[in-house]
């Protein structure tokens, strides 16, 4: 007999946050009292930070409602989402919050969440409601007025996890985030295997929070604003691989021909690269190595500077 799947998460008490550390900046604390005042309860995963991360951690920690794992070294994003996870049940919860270290909440967002969960018309099908989020290092879209007959949620393909709300009952079904991606496209090969099995992926409408994705730059070329997002030369390796692998497994591409799509994504990648910017010759090296890596199916960390995966 399956798990019973509650339908919707009935207070922002029932839910409790999972946070990844890695070495985090001094203002954590701060975004840490935002989350701890809207969820029930918040296990910190740390990935392997430094001496003076681990007292600013140990220091939060010292509160009834935040629970702290300590991972000696890197186990990427995967691995710790799902020590948090088990976590989180461990303690009794069956509804999850993943967060990102530098994600910075709304007022009240958990309960837009809620809301935007509450009027799903399925969701015992729901695999994950992500919030929808402001990336501040780009500019505000432009946004008509809402109308009140518009839905609070959007269907979505994919969404990433930093925000989104998830049930542990249906975690298990579908199974928790894969390890051996290590770090990027963690959350976009989960949604895909979600809906693979059936399950629906949706975002809210309204952005409910702040959060970067790498550090975005524009430029002007011949009157075209282009953008590019800077990514360290390690994070670069790691989306290569990943979306090889994920174009493999869920592109239904004929007679091997994902591995030339996921050839011409890399080129444009470089391309951005060469033109926008710096560390090229790393980059570059990073996202040919990565693809290489992909198509060959070896997955994991990158062993060779497996150390430092700090840059985003």
């Amino acid at each position: 007999m399956q798990d019973r799947v509650p339908e919707h998460p009935t207070s922002a008490q029932r839910i409790c946050a999972v946070l990844v550390s890695f070495h985090p900046d001094d203002d954590l604390p701060a975004r840490v009292d935002r989350i701890l005042g809207q969820v029930g309860a918040l296990v910190i995963v740390d990935n392997g930070s430094g001496e003076a991360a681990l007292r600013m951690l140990s220091a939060l920690s010292a509160g009834p409602k935040l629970s702290l794992e300590l991972n000696r070294e890197n186990l990427g994003i995967a691995g710790a989402l799902n020590i948090g996870m088990r976590r989180a049940r461990a303690r009794g919860y069956e509804w999850v919050l993943a967060l990102d270290q530098d994600s910075v909440l709304d007022p009240g967002m958990v309960e837009e969440l809620i809301a935007a969960h509450a009027s799903f018309p399925e969701p015992a099908r729901l695999a994950v409601l992500g919030a929808g989020f402001r990336d501040i290092h780009m500019p505000a879209p432009e946004r008509g007025s809402a109308s009140e007959a518009e839905p609070l949620w959007l269907e979505a393909e994919s969404v990433i996890s930093s925000g989104s709300l998830l049930n542990l009952a249906i975690l298990d079904r579908i199974g928790g985030f894969r390890d051996e991606l290590f770090i990027d496209l963690v959350d976009t090969e989960f949604c895909f295997r979600a809906r693979a099995q059936g399950y629906r992926v949706a975002r809210t409408r309204k952005p409910l929070m702040s959060h970067a994705i790498g550090a975005s730059t524009h430029h002007s070329i011949l009157g075209l604003r282009k953008w590019t997002s800077n990514h360290s030369a390690e994070r670069r390796y790691y989306m290569a691989r990943n979306d090889t692998v994920v174009l493999k497994e869920y592109g239904a591409f004929p007679w091997g021909s994902w591995a030339l799509k996921s050839f011409g994504r890399r080129v444009r990648t470089c391309k951005r690269i060469v033109l926008y910017e710096d560390a090229k010759l790393s980059k570059v090296a990073a996202v040919a190595s990565g693809w290489w890596d992909g198509v060959r199916g070896h997955l994991g960390p990158r062993h060779r500077t497996a150390s430092s995966h700090r840059g985003r």
